[in-house]
C-alpha cells in the first residue's frame, strides 16, 4: 500500500515537472527573477516607511567608507577606486560651494564624452544637490542650443575636447549661465574648472546639502529624441535611477564581476544601468570612451571582463522606464495615420502574438509617469487616455514591439518623425530643418530606410528644389555634416517635383520609406552620400549593388 502510494506520487511529480516543462517552460526562471525583484521592492518600501530616503550617491558613499581602495573605474589603463572618485567628485563640489551661486535644486548642464571627469562632475554636483542635464556630446549649433534652453540651467559643465563645439555658441546662451571648462586655457566668457580643482579640497562635504526629501524628486534629465521634433529632456526621479541601478543585479551580476561599458554616458544605459549598476553591486567597470570592434575583445582579456552592455531597443527603453513589475500592452498602430487603431466603441485593440504593435504602459500612483522639462505639451504628447475603459492613462513609448509564442519581446520599428540608426534616435525634422536652411530648398521630408545587414534605418532625404533654382549637392553635404550630428546625416537623396501629404497636411513618409532608395525602382534622381568626395554624388545601379552587397559603407 506504502509502495504503490510512494510511486503514485513520484509518477504524479515527473508527470508535473514534464507538463510544466512543456507548458511552461520558463517558470522557474521567472519565479526566482520575480522574488529577487520583489525583494528589491520590499527593501524600497522600508527605506520609504522608515523615512530613508536612500539615494544612489548615498549608495556610492557608503561603498566609498566600506572598500575605500577597490578599483571603481579602469579607464585607459588607469585605476580609479572608490575612494579616488569620491574625493575627486567632493573637489568639484567644493569649486562650485566657493566660486558660484549655485543652490540646492539648480539645473546643471554637462556636454562630455565618457571619461572619469564626467562621474567626477556628476557626483560632485549631485553632492550638492544640484540636477544634473546629461547632454548628448554628438549634438551641436541649434540643436544643442534648443537642449540647453529647454533644461534651464543655471551653469554649463563642458569637457576639454568639446569645448571648441560650445565657442560657436556662446554669444547665443541665455543669460545668467555660467559655463565652465575642464581645460587649463579656456577662451573669454568660460571659467577654467580644471585650474580651480587644483587648489580644492576633497573633504567630504555636508549631506544636508543632498538629501533627498523624496524619492520623486528630480535627480537627471535625460535627453531623447521621443517621436518627434527636437530632443526632450525627460526627468529621472531619485526612485528612477535606484530602479535603474539595480538592473545588473536582476540579472545575476555580483560585487566580483568586472563591467565593461563602451555606452555613451549621457544615455540611460550608460549612466544608469551601467554606473548606477556598478555602484548597487559594489563592482569595478571598464570605461571606454567610444565602442571600438577591434579593440573590444583585447580589452575583455586585458581586464577579466565578465559582463557587458550591449545597446539594444528592448534594453534600451526598460532602462528608461524602469519598474517594479513592468506593466504592459501591444496595441495596434495605423501606419499612416500615425496614431493607435480604435475600434468603433473607440476603444484601443490589442494585437496577437506575432503582430507588431504599439507599446504602452499603465500609468498610475505604482506607475508614473515624470514628463520632460518645459513645456507640458511635451508630456501631454506621451499619453494615450481612454485606451481600454474610460478615464485610464498610458505612456506611449514610441517603439513598436513584437511578442512571439514564447512572450518574449522584440524591438520593430519607430513611429512617427524618429528612427534609429547606429543606436541613436533620429529626429526627421531637425534633419529636414537643416537642409531647408539652404536657399535653392523649398520642401524637405526626412525618413529612414531599412539596409540590408544594418540594424535601424538610415537616413534619406527627399528634396523639391525651389523655382529655377539648381542643385548644389556638395552644399548640401557642406550643410548637413556642419549642423547634424554624423548618425543624423542623410545618406541618400531624392529629387521629386512634388510630395504627397496627408489628410491632415503632414508630409507623406510611408510610401517613400517602402520604396526606399532602389534606383531600379525610382525614375527620380538619387543620391548618396561621400565621405571621400565630400559630397552627394549619383546613386547609380552600379553603386547601389555595391551597397547592397556591403562592399560600400554607411
Amino acid at each position: 500500500m506504502l509502495l504503490s502510494w510512494v510511486t503514485g506520487l513520484a509518477a504524479g511529480i515527473i508527470l508535473l515537472h514534464f507538463l510544466q516543462k512543456l507548458a511552461f517552460p520558463y517558470f522557474w526562471d521567472d519565479f526566482w527573477y520575480l522574488l529577487k525583484v520583489v525583494r528589491y521592492g520590499i527593501r524600497l518600501e522600508t527605506y520609504v516607511l522608515k523615512g530613508e530616503l536612500f539615494t544612489v550617491l548615498d549608495k556610492f558613499l557608503s561603498l566609498a567608507k566600506k572598500q575605500p581602495q577597490k578599483p571603481f573605474i579602469i579607464y585607459e589603463g588607469d585605476i580609479h577606486t572608490y575612494q579616488d572618485v569620491d574625493k575627486k567628485s567632493s573637489r568639484v563640489a567644493h569649486v562650485f560651494l566657493n566660486h558660484s551661486t549655485l543652490e540646492r535644486g539648480d539645473t546643471v548642464a554637462l556636454l562630455m564624452s565618457n571619461e572619469p571627469d564626467f562621474v567626477h562632475v556628476w557626483f560632485g554636483l549631485a553632492k550638492l544637490g544640484c540636477v544634473v542635464a546629461f547632454l548628448n556630446s554628438n549634438i551641436r549649433s541649434n540643436s544643442l542650443l534648443h537642449c540647453i534652453r529647454s533644461c534651464e540651467p543655471r551653469a554649463l559643465v563642458v569637457g576639454a575636447d568639446l569645448l571648441g563645439t560650445v565657442e560657436e555658441i556662446l554669444p547665443s546662451l541665455p543669460e545668467g549661465i555660467t559655463v565652465w571648462g575642464m581645460n587649463d586655457s579656456v577662451p573669454q566668457g568660460v571659467t577654467s574648472l580644471k585650474e580651480k580643482l587644483g587648489t580644492a579640497s576633497d573633504k567630504p562635504v555636508p549631506r544636508s546639502l543632498h538629501v533627498a526629501s523624496s524619492l520623486k524628486s528630480p535627480h537627471l534629465y535625460i535627453f531623447t529624441s521621443g517621436t518627434t521634433g527636437l530632443p526632450k529632456a525627460a526627468v529621472i526621479s531619485q526612485l528612477q535611477a535606484l530602479k535603474g541601478s539595480a538592473g545588473l543585479w536582476a540579472f545575476g551580476c555580483t560585487a566580483n564581476d568586472i563591467i565593461y561599458i563602451t555606452l555613451p554616458l549621457y544615455h540611460s544605459s550608460g549612466a544608469l544601468l551601467g554606473i548606477g549598476g556598478c555602484i548597487e553591486l559594489g563592482a569595478t567597470c571598464v570605461l571606454k570612451k567610444k565602442f571600438s570592434a577591434s579593440q573590444f575583445w583585447n580589452d575583455c582579456r586585458k581586464y577579466n571582463v565578465t559582463v557587458f552592455q550591449y545597446i539594444g531597443e528592448l534594453c534600451r527603453y526598460l532602462c528608461k522606464q524602469p519598474k517594479l513589475l513592468f506593466t504592459f500592452d501591444l496595441v495596434k498602430y495605423d501606419f499612416q495615420k500615425d496614431e493607435p487603431i480604435r475600434n468603433e466603441q473607440g476603444w484601443c485593440l490589442h494585437v496577437k502574438k506575432g503582430e507588431p504593435g504599439l507599446l504602452i504602459s499603465r500609468v498610475n500612483e505604482k506607475n508614473p509617469f515624470f514628463g520632460y522639462a518645459g513645456s507640458k505639451k511635451h508630456t501631454e504628447k506621451k499619453l494615450l487616455c481612454d485606451v481600454f475603459k474610460k478615464g485610464d492613462v498610458y505612456f506611449n513609448t514610441g517603439d513598436l514591439m513584437v511578442q512571439d509564442q514564447d512572450n518574449f519581446l522584440y524591438f520593430w520599428d519607430r513611429i512617427g518623425d524618429t528612427f534609429r540608426w547606429k543606436g541613436e534616435n533620429v529626429a526627421t525634422t531637425e534633419v529636414a530643418d537643416v537642409i531647408g536652411m539652404l536657399d535653392f530648398i523649398q520642401e524637405t521630408n526626412a525618413y529612414g530606410v531599412t539596409v540590408r545587414d544594418y540594424e535601424g534605418k538610415a537616413g534619406m532625404a527627399s528634396i523639391i528644389l525651389k523655382p529655377n533654382k539648381s542643385l548644389d549637392l556638395e552644399k548640401v553635404y557642406e550643410q548637413v555634416v556642419t549642423f547634424l550630428p554624423a548618425y543624423a546625416c542623410p545618406r541618400f537623396l531624392r529629387i521629386q517635383e512634388k510630395m504627397e501629404t496627408t489628410g491632415t497636411f503632414k508630409l507623406q513618409k510611408f510610401q517613400l520609406v517602402e520604396e526606399g532608395f532602389n534606383p531600379l525602382k525610382i525614375s527620380d534622381p538619387l543620391y548618396f552620400m561621400d565621405n571621400l568626395k565630400k559630397s552627394f554624388v549619383p546613386l547609380t545601379k552600379e553603386l547601389y549593388n555595391q551597397i547592397m552587397l556591403g562592399e560600400v559603407k554607411l
